[in-house]
């Protein structure tokens, strides 16, 4: 009997004095998947070290079936393709700064399980998405994906709010190194914002687009960029604005260099190679905290 961490170990007949118990393989004691295996029940949700019976069988969830290529048999080759919730946890995890051992203390679970949480589609329990919510501060339904379709903000406000203006070594902080942001442009059809994903290269502002495009009419003028975080879970937010000329970068070392640092292509698709420069001018910045924290 071989197990993958996230399978389902279900004991049914006489062994269990009832007619199931099931919980979900949270720890492997062998490289090969074979027992013992950490298994947190699902009726009480403690871990326990268990050596499966003749009553045992495993559910694998988020794997193809097993061969009879052998005992001892190489896993298929190439690399792990995580699920939604996986690349969810990892993101999260991430943008908060926490490593895997951090977070695996937080939420209770070995690391190796919150490795492959990360790495391979998986079904958790619900008790297993309250723990990893509450460690990342954020909820089951955002691990789950719910709600992906709503605007941001929906929450409900904090009890005493406090509105601070952030300084400007704040706000570069929080533009990081790249991100997807909002430029606002005037068109001949009057005002328009649209989003772009930024670079932040040498104190610059840079995005990819069409010389065709909304944003290409952000060229010659003076325009605000915006970028802003809203947390569900804490009722907290910052936003950060930049003003300044946009222009076009046209000397190939530039261009060359811009691509060169780009951390993912244009979300929009398509043939979108003009590179855009804005160089803030002003640069401010407001985050939502409880009052006096």
């Amino acid at each position: 009997m071989r197990a993958h961490l996230g399978d389902q170990l279900v004991i049914e007949g006489p062994a269990t004095g009832a007619t199931r118990r099931d919980g979900e393989i949270v720890g492997l004691h062998h490289e090969d998947g074979t027992p013992p295996y950490d298994v947190r029940w699902s009726d009480t949700q403690e871990v326990t070290l268990v050596f499966p019976g003749p009553d045992a069988h495993i559910k694998h969830l988020g794997h193809e079936p097993e061969t009879d290529t052998g005992a001892g048999a190489p896993p298929p080759a190439g690399p792990p393709d995580p699920g939604d919730i996986g690349r969810r946890v990892a993101t999260e995890r991430t943008r908060r700064g926490l490593s895997r051992g951090e977070t695996a203390r937080r939420a209770r679970m070995a690391p190796d399980y919150l490795a492959y949480l990360e790495e391979h589609p998986a079904d958790p329990s619900l008790a297993t998405l309250i723990r990893l919510a509450a460690a990342l501060g954020t909820s089951v339904q955002a691990l789950r994906g719910s709600g992906v379709d709503l605007p941001p903000g929906r929450g409900t406000a904090l009890l005493h709010p406090e509105l601070r203006d952030l300084g400007p070594e704040e706000c570069r902080a929080l533009l990081s190194t790249h991100g997807v942001g909002r430029i606002a442009v005037a068109t001949p059809e009057g005002p328009a914002v649209v989003p772009v994903n930024y670079e932040v290269v040498d104190d610059a502002i840079a995005f990819r687009t069409a010389p065709d495009s909304v944003p290409a009419a952000a060229v010659g003028s003076d325009v605000a960029f915006e970028v802003d975080h809203v947390d569900e879970a804490m009722s907290r937010g910052w936003s950060v604005l930049a003003v300044g000329p946009a222009r076009v970068a046209t000397e190939p070392d530039e261009v060359r260099r811009l691509t060169e640092r780009a951390h993912t292509a244009p979300w929009a698709g398509g043939e979108r190679e003009m590179w855009v420069s804005i160089r803030p001018t002003r640069l401010t910045g407001r985050r939502i905290t409880p009052a006096g924290e």
